[in-house]
C-alpha cells in the first residue's frame, strides 16, 4: 500500500487526538507507565550497547552512532504496542487547532500522560540499579550513566530548551512518518531514522531524560563508578534534574512537537493555499 500523503496524515493525527482527549485518567496513567518503560529500556539499552565507545574521545562519534541504532526501540514500541507518551502527544494541537477537542483536554492527558512516563522511567532505572548491571565493562557502563546525567544536568537554560526544541520536532516527524505507513517494516524505519538523528546529534529528550537522569543519581552511589572516570557529582541533584534540565527542555519538546511540526502542518493543509 502506498505511504499516506502528508494531508492525509494530517487528517489521521486530527483523529487520533479525540480518543486521547477522552481516554479515561486510569487508562492513560497506564499507558503512561508503558511509554515510559519503553523509552526507558530504549536509553537503558543504548547505554549498554556504547558505553565502551563514547567513554573514548576517539571512537565518541563511532558510540553516538550505536546509541542511534539502538534508542529508536522505544519509540517503536509506543507506536506499534500502543502507549501513550507526552512528546509524540504534542501533535494533539492539530485536534484542537480544528476544533474537534478543547485545549484543556489537552492539558489534562499531557499532565496525566506525563507523570505516568515518569513513573515509567523511573521504574526501569530502578530495575537497572537492583539488576547490577551497571558493573559491566568493570563498573565502566555505570561511570558512564553517572556521566550522562552529569552532562544533562549540567545545561544552562537556553542551551536545554534549544535542544529540547529540536528534539522533538524530530521525535514528532518521526511519529508523523510512521502514521503515514500502513506497514510494519514501513513504521519502523521511519522512527529508526529520525529518532536516531536526535541521538547522535545530542538533542534533549524529557521523558529519555526522566531515565537517564535518575539512572546517573542512582549510580553515583557507588563510588567505584565515580573513581574510573574521576567524576564530581556535586550537579546531581535534584533541583538540577528539575530546574535546569527538565522544565527547560519539556518546554522546548511542547515548542517543537506542537509548534514547529504540529501547528506548521495545520497552518499549511488548512489556511495556506
Amino acid at each position: 500500500m502506498l505511504a499516506l500523503s502528508p494531508k492525509d496524515i494530517m487528517e489521521k493525527q486530527s483523529d487520533a487526538s479525540v480518543g486521547k482527549a477522552e481516554g479515561g485518567v486510569l487508562k492513560l496513567f497506564i499507558l503512561g507507565i508503558l511509554a515510559g518503560a519503553f523509552i526507558a529500556f530504549g536509553a537503558c539499552g543504548s547505554l549498554m550497547a556504547s558505553f565502551n565507545l563514547t567513554s573514548d574521545p576517539a571512537t565518541f562519534g563511532i558510540g553516538k552512532v550505536v546509541m542511534g541504532a539502538v534508542f529508536p526501540v522505544g519509540l517503536m514500541m509506543v507506536v506499534m504496542c500502543g502507549a501513550e507518551l507526552f512528546t509524540g502527544n504534542c501533535l494533539m494541537v492539530i485536534g484542537a487547532l480544528d476544533k474537534k477537542i478543547r485545549w484543556g483536554q489537552i492539558w489534562r492527558n499531557w499532565a496525566i500522560v506525563y507523570v505516568g512516563n515518569f513513573v515509567g522511567s523511573v521504574l526501569i532505572a530502578f530495575c537497572a540499579k537492583i539488576s547490577g548491571m551497571w558493573d559491566s565493562g568493570g563498573g565502566m557502563l555505570g561511570a558512564m550513566t553517572v556521566k550522562t546525567a552529569i552532562g544533562k544536568c549540567g545545561l544552562d537554560f537556553w542551551q536545554a530548551l534549544v535542544m529540547g526544541i529540536c528534539c522533538n520536532v524530530l521525535v514528532c516527524l518521526a511519529v508523523w512518518m510512521a502514521t503515514g505507513s500502513s506497514e510494519t517494516i514501513g513504521k519502523i524505519f521511519a522512527i529508526w531514522f529520525c529518532i536516531g538523528l536526535f541521538i547522535v546529534c545530542g538533542f534533549e529528550h524529557s521523558i529519555a531524560n526522566m531515565y537517564f537522569i535518575p539512572a546517573g543519581m542512582m549510580a553515583a552511589g557507588n563510588d567505584a563508578y565515580i573513581g574510573l572516570l574521576g567524576l564530581d557529582t556535586s550537579s546531581l541533584t535534584v533541583f538540577n534534574f528539575v530546574v535546569r534540565n527538565l522544565l527547560p527542555v519539556t518546554i522546548g519538546n511542547i515548542l517543537g512537537g506542537s509548534l514547529f511540526v504540529g501547528a506548521t502542518y495545520w497552518l499549511t493543509y488548512r489556511k495556506l493555499k
